[in-house]
């Protein structure tokens, strides 16, 4: 893990949060994402980051699948907060939950998968 270990974690109900050197970083949780819950979410994104559009760095883990009204609402969210999004997860996850809320559509902002967080962050740098 990149080493950034001095900077609190910030709890919230989905993920819990690190923001660090531009990026934030992401702890997935599992409890069903809806539409009440991403907002809230958004709300502690936007109050972390200054209310700035960040780089985000996901660490997946698995969950229920949203229903499509919460899998709009995110989507539609996603570049009101973030600038790019590197998911870290298990080989196939990612691609899972772009599958899921991207079925048709390009995402609405740069989104990339990776095995790995050095390789994640990497490339998010260039979105600072």
């Amino acid at each position: 893990m990149i080493d950034i270990e001095n900077t609190p974690l910030i709890p919230g109900e989905i993920a819990d949060y690190k923001f660090h050197e531009g990026i934030l970083y992401s702890y997935s949780k599992s409890p069903k994402r809806t539409v009440q819950n991403i907002s809230d979410n958004i709300a502690l994104v936007k109050q972390i980051t200054g209310n700035k559009k960040v780089p985000l760095l996901i660490y997946l883990c698995n969950s229920p699948v949203p229903d499509k009204e919460t899998r709009k609402f995110s989507t539609e969210q996603l570049p009101h907060v973030y600038k790019a999004m590197a998911m870290v997860s298990k080989p196939g996850l990612a691609q899972l939950i772009m599958n899921i809320l991207f079925k048709v559509k390009t995402p609405p902002i740069p989104m990339k998968s990776f095995s790995n967080d050095t390789e994640a962050k990497q490339w998010l740098m260039q979105f600072l």
